[in-house]
């Protein structure tokens, strides 16, 4: 899957969440964006939160 696709598909999930979640996301992210010298660990590091604990995440949207 291209970026620009990838983009799209986490804008059409992001539409689903509340505003609390979308601000705590942002702040989580822009955190992990800070810490450039750890940039791989982060990454994998979200890659398996995000897959762990997908329905947490599904529960923080509604």
């Amino acid at each position: 899957m291209a970026k620009e696709e990838i983009k799209y598909e986490i804008s059409k999930v992001l539409d689903h969440f509340s505003d609390r979640a979308l601000s705590e996301l942002l702040s989580f992210l822009k955190e992990l964006d800070s810490k450039q010298e750890s940039k791989t660990p982060a990454m994998a590091s979200l890659e398996k939160i995000l897959t762990e604990d997908k329905d947490l995440l599904v529960k923080l949207a509604q």
